[in-house]
């Protein structure tokens, strides 16, 4: 008797889903606990695992169609009614080439079985898309035989670097013009290439999407700006940075500063800390610090809990393990819930200013953007310092531009005379 295959619970208020990718096809056999698919909502992917082994029998609703919680998405056939089913039956083999004509009308020769399908993770499929790179010419390095964006990457830089060689060779194999011919140069035709892939957008970037229009349309955003000196942070982290790594097993980076730097601007200005609830304020008393990070299907922000508790080590090691598994998909709804103040460093990427939106219904977001070398004044000297641009969004409604010039510049003195986060001063 087959196994029916239905959506998990995702959350408690998700009723809908999408349909991810579908890992095994009709027909193939499958061992117990092996993802079949993967299960998009609007805040994370969660797996549809085998729960018993067999044969995949029949899939109901494709990639990129939606289904509802409980749904039955696909069938399963437990191991023994699987080996009772009839095999499949071998194709035949072509005739042999000898010239002769064959009985029967010809034939087109069967193609060979394809390969394993390899599962093309989003990042690496927008990847694919714009570059113009069939999946399967790129090697995928991820678990379980993922191809990542990474994969995709390597392989044009592999290919920009040995195009100019094989264009060299393939110039110096054409004969030099002879007064009889006539090269003709086409300007502006259009390439070949120029199709256009249509996907629905994921549940995750819906979401997303429906937030950031909400957090436009219902709040009183404003943002202000101040600029770091990191030269204190640096000498610490290269000072330290050894003896740090070998005894907590990871790097300090400049985020941990920033969160004990953002907890204690915090205490001093609450109204960054809370959130408007109809005609009340509630005020926390607690520090949840939502850290946006890039993910294999785009940003997620997960939480610290409790995070004026963390050390720098506990600080260090909980961001490395978001980042690791935001790229495979592996953060929990759990860990997306919530959050009192929400920091986000576009500096990653090379951004060197820009205007973070708040997360609602939280009233304030801190961006962090690129460390530069740029001429500053000090004691009436010209001097070069690394230096990073500070922006501080925040809900005019609950915070006045007074508060959030104090949290920003008291973030600034903290991180430019780091001795004082420790010292709470």
């Amino acid at each position: 008797m087959s196994i029916p295959l239905k959506v998990p619970a995702v959350g408690e208020s998700i009723t809908e889903v999408q349909i991810g990718q579908w890992f095994k096809q009709p027909g193939q056999a499958v061992r117990k606990d092996e993802v079949l698919a993967e299960i998009e909502s609007d805040k994370a992917t969660v797996e549809l695992v085998a729960p018993e082994a067999g044969v995949l029998e029949q899939v109901l609703r494709k990639q990129g169609e939606s289904a509802k919680v409980g749904e039955v998405i696909g069938q399963l056939a437990p191991q023994g009614a699987a080996t009772a089913s009839e095999p499949a039956k071998p194709a035949p083999e072509p005739a042999a080439a000898t010239g002769a004509p064959t009985n029967g009308p010809t034939s087109v020769p069967p193609r060979s079985a394809p390969a394993e399908t390899t599962h093309v993770m989003p990042s690496a499929r927008r990847a694919l898309a714009e570059q113009g790179i069939p999946a399967e010419r790129v090697a995928a390095s991820g678990p379980g035989g993922r191809l990542l964006k990474e994969d995709v990457d390597r392989y044009a830089a592999n290919a920009r670097e040995t195009a100019p060689a094989v264009q060299s060779a393939a110039m110096a194999t054409v004969p030099p013009p002879t007064s009889t011919q006539v090269f003709v140069q086409t300007v502006g035709l259009p390439s070949e290439d120029r199709g256009e892939e249509i996907v629905p957008m994921s549940p995750l970037r819906q979401r997303v999407a429906q937030r950031l229009v909400e957090a436009q349309q219902s709040a009183a955003l404003l943002t202000t700006f101040n600029e770091v000196d990191m030269s204190a942070v640096m000498a610490l982290r290269k000072t330290h940075q050894e003896s740090f790594q070998k005894k907590h097993g990871v790097k300090v980076g400049f985020m941990s500063f920033f969160i004990k730097a953002t907890i204690e601007a915090l205490k001093g200005t609450p109204q960054l800390n809370a959130e408007i609830r109809g005609t009340t304020i509630a005020y926390r008393n607690y520090y949840d610090i939502g850290i946006a990070v890039s993910g294999g299907k785009g940003l997620v922000v997960p939480i610290l809990r409790n995070a004026e508790r963390m050390s720098f080590a506990e600080i260090e090691l909980a961001i490395a393990d978001f980042g690791a598994r935001a790229r495979e998909n592996k953060i929990g709804l759990a860990e997306l819930q919530g959050g009192t103040f929400t920091i986000s460093n576009g500096g990653v990427f090379g951004s060197m200013l820009s205007t973070p939106i708040v997360n609602p219904p939280q009233s304030g977001i801190l961006g962090l953007h690129a460390i530069q070398d740029r001429p500053v004044a000090r004691d009436g000297q010209v001097v070069i310092r690394p230096m990073m641009y500070l922006a501080l969004t925040y809900d005019h409604r609950i915070v006045d531009g007074r508060e959030a010039v104090t949290f920003l510049k008291q973030i600034k003195e903290l991180v430019e005379e780091p001795s004082r986060i420790l010292l709470e001063l």
